[in-house]
């Protein structure tokens, strides 16, 4: 059986770049991430010259479009880019956004690894994550959106889910029109700590959404609480256990000791099923995570233990 491959090709820096090979469900792959350390003509050309050549594409440091659960707003400098790519899946990471995301948050609620009626949640940017966005609506009373905050740097923390899409349906048009380093660290700015609203990190006690918005904003000190997110390599778990930071949950399978972004994982998906994302349902997300007895990473940074 032929090896798949699964490129991901990013707006971020070649520093993170990873290969993996791994047998899933009985199909071995070959994962790829590659970064072009913000340069949006290099980007364009690698992707298309990828095209026909490997059998999903994954948008990496970048999203086709944010969303809440009534509107999808695509990103016309993105979409762009990959306007050349004919023949090969494209995918960012939002099919596993609305499903594996979202089972995630109400995974840990029903095994009792977390109690949201007790923590205050900050998702750093709810439009990224819509999925979490709307389990975190369900089950936790105190969520903090961060997409003022984080995304336009506003001064303004969001806690009512149907306030973000309020304000998502008002300005996502227009920002999504815009160069989209103006909101999204990209190339080397994603190695750069510039903290931000440290009382707002202060107040959550459960952290979640975009690992680079979490890396690049939260202060020094996380004591004791407790971050969800993904595309976790071995830099960013020393720099968390060095935080104080209790408890680090992932929602995308470790390899190798760390972990990919969303939009790899979903490239296996399609690669897997071999049907271009739109034919796909969010039932045919979660069969493939049910087959791959997929559930979150739990470690506990304070003893290094793996827990689940």
């Amino acid at each position: 059986m032929p090896v798949k491959r699964v490129v991901s090709v990013s707006l971020g820096s070649s520093k993170r770049d990873k290969v993996y090979e791994t047998s899933l469900l009985g199909q071995e792959f070959r994962i790829e991430r590659r970064g072009t350390d913000g340069d949006m003509g290099a980007f364009k050309r690698l992707m298309e010259e990828l095209d026909g050549e490997v059998d999903a594409l994954g948008v990496g440091g970048a999203d086709i479009a944010i969303a809440t659960s009534k509107q999808r707003f695509e990103f016309r400098e993105i979409r762009n880019l990959i306007r050349g790519v004919k023949t090969t899946p494209v995918v960012d990471g939002s099919g596993l956004k609305h499903t594996l995301e979202r089972e995630a948050i109400l995974w840990l609620q029903r095994e009792g690894v977390v109690d949201f009626q007790q923590e205050t949640a900050l998702l750093v940017s709810a439009v990224d994550r819509h999925g979490m966005a709307q389990a975190l609506n369900e089950v936790c009373p105190r969520v903090i959106y961060g997409d003022l905050l984080f995304g336009v740097g506003l001064p303004l923390p969001v806690r009512s889910y149907k306030t973000v899409e309020i304000l998502a349906a008002i300005i996502a048009p227009v920002i999504t029109q815009l160069p989209f380093k103006w909101f999204y660290p990209t190339g080397e700015k994603q190695e750069h700590r510039t903290p931000k609203f440290p009382k707002i990190f202060e107040e959550a006690t459960f952290i979640c959404g975009d690992w680079h918005f979490i890396r690049r904003y939260a202060p020094e000190k996380l004591t004791g609480k407790t971050v969800l997110s993904q595309t976790v390599r071995a830099d960013d778990l020393a720099w968390l256990k060095s935080t104080g930071l209790k408890r680090l949950i992932t929602t995308t399978p470790m390899m190798g000791g760390e972990t990919f972004a969303t939009n790899v994982m979903e490239g296996v998906v399609v690669a897997l099923l071999g049907s271009p994302p739109s034919e796909l349902t969010a039932d045919n997300y979660m069969k493939v995570l049910a087959d791959l007895n997929w559930s979150p990473n739990i470690i506990d940074l304070q003893t290094d233990e793996a827990i689940r």
